[in-house]
């Protein structure tokens, strides 16, 4: 038996697993800062939406390979202890999967690195001799991930938590049995979410989430 409420633990990626934003890391590795932090401007002051936001996220990368992509990955900085703390929730009884706007060749490297279950990102890059572009609209669908998610797992909204700290992760608090805010600059975030830290460790995480019981 399970020892704890949380069935399947759902958390987000940029700014989350990751102390500065990945996309950021991303833009410098490829000298395309000023676009990165001009969609970074135009979301945050709401010139834009999700889609559109993502869509120039994704562009950053078109052009260059997934192993060069990867290499910045592996070069961002992060929690502490993220392998351990995935191992520590499943030991619990949870499937830990990925639930984040990042496309599928970031959730794979993540996935295979940490050993999360499952994960869920959005469609919108593919591989075009050997170099990564964009071959059409883009959609930003965190809810829609979570359904997925909870269909493959079986398990309800009810008994999943989910670990965010942006505005879409907030919709999905308001989805789900319960909602940890990590490190999350937006104070709407922080009140949507049932409990909220800043922290360098994933350990910190998992007992954030142990601590929690589902809503009502």
């Amino acid at each position: 038996m399970p020892s704890s409420p949380w069935r399947l633990v759902t958390i987000d990626i940029d700014g989350t697993l990751t102390l500065v934003h990945g996309w950021r890391r991303i833009a410098e590795a490829f000298g395309r800062v000023s676009l990165f932090e001009a969609t970074r401007r135009r979301f945050l002051a709401h010139e834009i939406g999700e889609d559109e936001h993502l869509a120039d996220l994704l562009d950053l990368a078109n052009g260059h390979t997934i192993v060069e992509v990867e290499a910045v990955l592996a070069a961002t900085p992060r929690l502490s202890g993220v392998s351990e703390g995935v191992r520590a929730l499943q030991d619990l009884g949870a499937r830990v999967a990925l639930l984040t706007h990042n496309p599928p060749y970031v959730c794979a490297w993540y996935q295979k690195t940490f050993g999360f279950d499952d994960f869920e990102g959005t469609l919108g890059s593919v591989e075009k001799n050997g170099l990564l572009t964009r071959p059409g609209p883009v959609r930003a669908d965190k809810l829609g991930g979570l359904l997925r998610l909870s269909e493959r797992a079986q398990v309800p909204p009810r008994e999943t938590v989910h670990v965010g700290d942006g505005r879409s992760d907030a919709e999905v608090f308001r989805r789900v049995g319960g909602g940890v805010a990590v490190n999350a600059p937006l104070p709407e975030v922080q009140r949507e979410a049932d409990v909220s830290i800043t922290t360098t460790r994933f350990g910190d995480v998992v007992a954030a989430i142990r601590s929690l019981s589902p809503r009502a």
